[in-house]
């Protein structure tokens, strides 16, 4: 079901198509430097399985979307496609806010790396042309077997409270036909993300500090550029990446045993969809282990943010929430 869309309709948005050349770089550049920076900036980078190992590798063997928790706005896609790379020969095309190409240069490097654009900051008439664009577009990827990587939602949860957006899954399914099969045909694999530390943490309390005493505050290029340079260089200590199976035998469970959801509002379909995919990233956090060490850590965080106002009770109790809140979810999905 891919819209009416010509392949020049996607020249503003789509990744650059470099075949062999890309295969090179990866192997003699790109991937080198992402092993040395992971053995610089965490203590160990691991790739694991929730569930069948040998029925996920079937998942995504012709191609797969996979859908993550987001902590951090360039290695989160960086490392996932390290990984697919070297274990599976799958380099996925990446879904990027257009509003990180601050610079001519880093578009042209992030298009080269197969990152296409996902564009923000329009009207609502803008933003219903380019969510009908963006998914053409991947669809047209899927049909083709390539495989995607996109967050499960705009921008990084901040609390780190990862909840998949309905709305993301709207603009991938719009268009003509079922709505599940429309689903089922990006063959959604969710993987989940787990850092030990964050080390954008102490930004985001402070975004959120600013935002609440503000609401009209809005992050500059300039900050985007600063998380992109603290989410690369900080520490992140043990990092997993968990492949879970694709969502497709449980959306026709889902459906063989409550039919009546075809019947509900577009949003609370989708909204089922969603809990889902929330269920599996939820389920394959990895959970450390936190001893007093930990408040040191938090105490150094804090000591970082430097801002008007400073509402030390406030940021700390946000840094904290960050750490809790996939310990909540993961303690519930297991319940």
């Amino acid at each position: 079901m891919v819209m009416n869309l010509m392949e020049k309709d996607f020249k503003d948005i789509r990744a650059y198509r470099v075949g062999w050349i890309l295969w090179l770089t990866d192997f003699l550049i790109v991937f080198p430097i992402l092993q040395i920076w992971a053995w610089k900036r965490t203590k160990s980078l691991k790739l694991d399985y929730l569930g069948d190992r040998k029925q996920i590798e079937r998942d995504i063997k012709h191609g797969a979307f996979f859908m993550t928790n987001h902590r951090d706005i360039i290695m989160d896609a960086a490392w996932l496609s390290y990984l697919l790379r070297i274990h599976y020969f799958i380099r996925p095309y990446m879904g990027v806010g257009n509003n990180l190409f601050a610079k001519p240069w880093i578009e042209f490097v992030m298009r080269f790396l197969r990152c296409f654009a996902v564009k923000r900051g329009a009207g609502a008439h803008a933003q219903l042309d380019n969510a009908k664009q963006l998914s053409a577009y991947i669809r047209s990827l899927r049909n083709k077997g390539k495989s995607i990587w996109l967050a499960q939602r705009e921008g990084r949860a901040k609390d780190s409270n990862d909840l998949t957006q309905p709305s993301v899954l709207h603009m991938l399914t719009m268009g003509e036909g079922d709505l599940y099969e429309n689903v089922k045909a990006l063959n959604i694999c969710p993987v989940s993300i787990t850092y030990e530390y964050d080390p954008c943490d102490f930004l985001k309390a402070r975004e959120m500090q600013l935002k609440r005493d503000d609401p009209h505050w809005r992050k500059s290029k300039r900050d985007d550029v600063e998380s992109m340079q603290t989410g690369i260089k900080g520490y992140k200590g043990r990092v997993v990446y968990r492949l879970t199976p694709s969502i497709n035998p449980e959306i026709d469970a889902m459906i063989q045993a409550h039919p009546e959801y075809r019947e509900l509002p577009v949003n609370e379909q989708l909204q089922h969809i969603c809990n889902i995919i929330d269920r599996h990233i939820h389920l394959g956090y990895e959970i450390f282990e936190r001893g007093t060490e930990f408040d040191k850590y938090i105490g150094s965080r804090l000591d970082k943010i430097d801002i008007p106002g400073k509402d030390e009770s406030f940021l700390r109790e946000r840094l904290y929430e960050m750490y809790n809140n996939p310990v909540k979810n993961y303690q519930k999905a297991h319940e």
